[in-house]
């Protein structure tokens, strides 16, 4: 150990050693001569932790010193990913570490995948809150994210006969070493009850009278920024009862009743996201939702009164961005707070609320923003419902000063929804109670401004802006695609890795034939890493050599998955009617997870499965076409995912996908793009350069063309002769062993209905996948294009998004 190097912040290689043998020792209580790899990597885990700690509490010094504003950044959902090795990395002491266990006789690799994933988040929108918590602390901002303790996961999904099947994904069953319990930090949550008015000092005040109290409990997570520089916190949120044994009943004899409430108030922080289509899923998902935020703006809360003192203050010391509708319920609580707790007046309380949220949208599918039942909150949040009402007069009243006589317009702007069973609007809660609202793509946010939220942009123009999603470049190449990484590293320096412009230098590589030699060296590398995890978990052996064409996402129709297995169908068509036609090998690659619930998108699965099984066993296609249907995509296997990939499939309809962040991961790791002008689709294509993108489709005016022309996907099926042959396949049992009526629900939706404007699309797809075709020939050609999509994938770093937040939303500087 170095001279004056502490065993417990210490870098060196001698000190990690020291660490790693008493945290196995003292915190494990293990031997040496007979830990498991699974006390390795939790002995691993403290080691870190304990380097992420000393930084955090630096940190924290820091901010309270400069008295900095922080940014708090509240979402349901953060999909962390494994902890060590991107900790590791971001501490600089991957390679320290690595070498410490070789010299030991440990399988670090082994050793990093005991560690299971925290199952805190389902898709893109836990993703994207987990990369802007990297990129915050990269970049020396003060910050909290808050969010929910979720003690299962979504599901981890099982295929078996080619159906997903949905098991728990206890994911904390053998601990979580990164967490530290604050058993001090809780806060009591009300639901349920009545309201009551009273007089105090001449003022008439509101007391809320709940049924049930329950209280949230902090963990807290250090999030660790590059360069080990700077960390900022995670604190999720557990539910406990407020007394957790009931001894009356327990004296009586009722001796289950004695724990019955404890029972009942963990169950809120149980489950990520339960089924919201029945009553009991919606009153759930409400309830979480409402936990977190007001356990979340009681602790801003408490914080502030350590620091500064008077709340008239308390927008300058937090800003707090919106992930999404879910936590938009924070606009009523916290009014709720500073109205009810703290004695505020309206007119004040209000002014610093409005002055404290940012709300981020996430979607263009009107289903997708959040509405709840009047009656439902009236049952469980009177005292909100009251609130709301409150608010929403006061507003109206603006708008019909602003929109004299314009009725409609009110209406549409109400955050109550009148028609039907009468709701509150959560997007419409959010867009008033902020003071600046964003979308996530260029085409998004546009979108936002014409259609869903047209009236509020309207109002007020002035709050509307677009932050276009980015991903952490640490995560997503750096660690996750060590061949490239180095390859990098060793060609224009490590400096991408905390400025992703700095690719830019490959420009200059992009006809450089011993440069493309390494770089398909690389791309080698990760495709057989990923054919041999393809043959473990699906015992299905890939060829490296063929083209990868790999769609991973949540299964969705919007997404199109099915389109892309009408063009398997085609291909495999095309080789049953000329068994010696030239087809490009290539190897299709699904994977994702449908909602429970989504019996459509489950159907998708199958047909997907079904295909493979016939294709993959089929000797006149074999070397030509493969079909893989990976199962349990998550962030641990997209690790291995993402830096394989030859094409990334970005196909969903048009005007549909509000961002996308797959489509940023896929492109930095040197795929190239097959896709629609969705989402953020349009921006890669601007900066990659329209040559090194595959369009096809529609884009959002074409089907606004079409569908006021009259949309008629039956003409599409029957003039089309490969689309024909590719459904009629389908309907002919030969994928569901002669059952002419499994995937008929996929088919004739598709020739009916189509509201994806598959069909519409089909043959604009299929010419362009012919492109890809030849172009995947031309290795050079190839080589070419992808070293040119990382060289300028600059613009898609989460630390350019975050600069982007913090200068124009959050007015929020870098730690000095």
């Amino acid at each position: 150990m170095k001279k004056n190097e502490s065993v417990r912040t210490g870098l060196s290689i001698e000190t990690l050693r020291q660490a790693f043998n008493d945290h196995l020792l003292y915190t494990l209580g293990r031997l040496p001569e007979v830990a498991t790899s699974f006390d390795h990597y939790m002995a691993a885990a403290y080691v870190t932790r304990d380097r992420m700690m000393d930084r955090w509490i630096r940190s924290v010094r820091a901010a309270k010193h400069q008295q900095a504003r922080t940014v708090c950044y509240l979402s349901a959902e953060f999909l962390l990913g494994p902890h060590l090795g991107n900790n590791l990395l971001n501490l600089g002491i991957l390679e320290e570490v690595r070498h410490a266990a070789t010299e030991q006789g440990m399988d670090f690799e082994e050793i990093r995948d005991q560690e299971v994933e925290p199952g805190l988040g389902n898709g893109g929108l836990g993703r994207l809150a987990a990369c802007y918590m990297d990129s915050l602390a990269t970049l020396r901002i003060p910050a909290i994210g808050y969010g929910i303790r979720y003690e299962f996961g979504i599901f981890e999904q099982a295929i078996r006969d080619g159906w997903q099947v949905e098991n728990t994904d206890a994911w904390l069953r053998n601990g979580n070493p990164w967490e530290l319990q604050r058993y001090k930090i809780r806060f009591p949550v009300a639901f349920g009850g009545r309201t009551e008015r009273y007089q105090e000092d001449g003022r008439l005040r509101v007391r809320w009278k709940p049924d049930l109290v329950l209280n949230g409990v902090a963990f807290d997570t250090p999030v660790m920024g590059y360069g080990g520089h700077h960390a900022n916190m995670l604190r999720l949120w557990k539910s406990e009862a407020c007394e957790s044994f009931d001894f009356q009943a327990f004296n009586v004899g009722d001796y289950y009743g004695a724990v019955d409430a404890k029972i009942a108030a963990e169950n809120l922080t149980k489950v990520l996201y339960p089924n919201d289509e029945p009553e009991a899923g919606k009153e759930l998902r409400l309830k979480q939702q409402y936990f977190f935020v007001s356990c979340s703006l009681q602790d801003m809360i408490r914080i502030h009164w350590m620091v500064n003192g008077e709340l008239q203050r308390f927008h300058e010391k937090f800003t707090v961005q919106l992930n999404d509708t879910h936590p938009s319920i924070a606009v009523a609580e916290l009014m709720r707070l500073l109205l009810d707790e703290h004695g505020m007046d309206w007119e004040p309380a209000w002014e610093i609320t409005r002055q404290t949220f940012a709300y981020t949208n996430h979607t263009l599918l009107p289903e997708a923003l959040e509405t709840w039942p009047v009656d439902l909150f009236e049952r469980l949040l009177p005292r909100h419902l009251e609130i709301i009402y409150e608010i929403n007069r006061r507003f109206l009243d603006e708008v019909r000063a602003r929109f004299m006589g314009n009725e409609g317009k009110v209406a549409r702007l109400s955050l109550i929804d009148e028609t039907g069973r009468r709701s509150i609007r959560m997007a419409h809660l959010a867009c008033v109670g902020s003071y600046a609202i964003n979308g996530v793509a260029a085409l998004h946010t546009e979108l936002l401004k014409s259609t869903v939220l047209r009236d509020f942009h309207d109002l007020w123009p002035e709050k509307f802006s677009n932050k276009t999603n980015g991903v952490t470049p640490r995560r997503f190449l750096a660690l996750s695609n060590p061949p490239l990484a180095r390859l990098l590293n060793e060609t224009i320096g490590k400096e991408w890795i905390e400025d992703l412009d700095k690719l830019r230098a490959l420009e200059k590589l992009a006809d450089d034939r011993e440069f493309h030699r390494r770089w398909q060296d690389a791309k080698t590398l990760a495709k057989q890493n990923l054919a041999g995890l393809i043959k473990e978990r699906t015992g299905i052996v890939v060829d490296p050599a063929s083209m990868f064409d790999i769609q991973v996402k949540r299964i969705h129709e919007y997404k199109r998955q099915h389109l892309n297995i009408l063009h398997i169908l085609t291909l495999y068509h095309r080789i049953k009617e000329d068994p010696d036609i030239d087809i490009t090998p290539r190897t299709f690659i699904f994977g994702g997870k449908a909602a429970p619930g989504y019996h459509m998108a489950k159907l998708i699965i199958k047909l997907i499965n079904a295909v493979g099984e016939m294709v993959n066993q089929d000797k006149e296609v074999a070397g030509r076409l493969k079909v893989v249907f990976f199962p349990n995509f998550n962030v641990k296997s997209a690790h291995h995912i993402y830096p394989a990939a030859d094409l990334s499939e970005q196909i969903s309809t048009a005007g549909k996908e509000a961002s996308g962040t797959g489509n940023m991961k896929f492109s930095m790791n040197g795929a190239l793009t097959i896709g629609t002008l969705d989402g953020a689709n349009v921006e890669i294509r601007e900066e990659v350069g329209e040559e090194n993108f595959f369009l096809f489709g529609l884009n959002v005016d074409g089907i606004q063309r079409l569908l006021s022309e009259g949309y008629r996907p039956w003409e599409y099926y029957q003039h089309n002769p490969e689309l024909k042959s590719a459904l009629d396949l389908i309907d002919s049992g030969l994928f569901s062993h002669g059952d002419h009526d499994l995937f008929r629900p996929i088919t004739d939706n598709l020739r009916q209905n189509d509201p994806f404007f598959l069909l519409a699309d089909y043959q604009s797809y299929i010419d362009s996948q012919l492109e890809v075709s030849h172009a995947f020939r031309d290795e050079e050609h190839w080589n070419r294009m992808s070293i040119l999509n990382v060289a300028r994938i600059g613009k898609f770093s989460s630390d350019r998004a975050i600069r982007e937040y913090c200068e124009e939303i959050w007015k929020v500087k870098p730690l000095g």
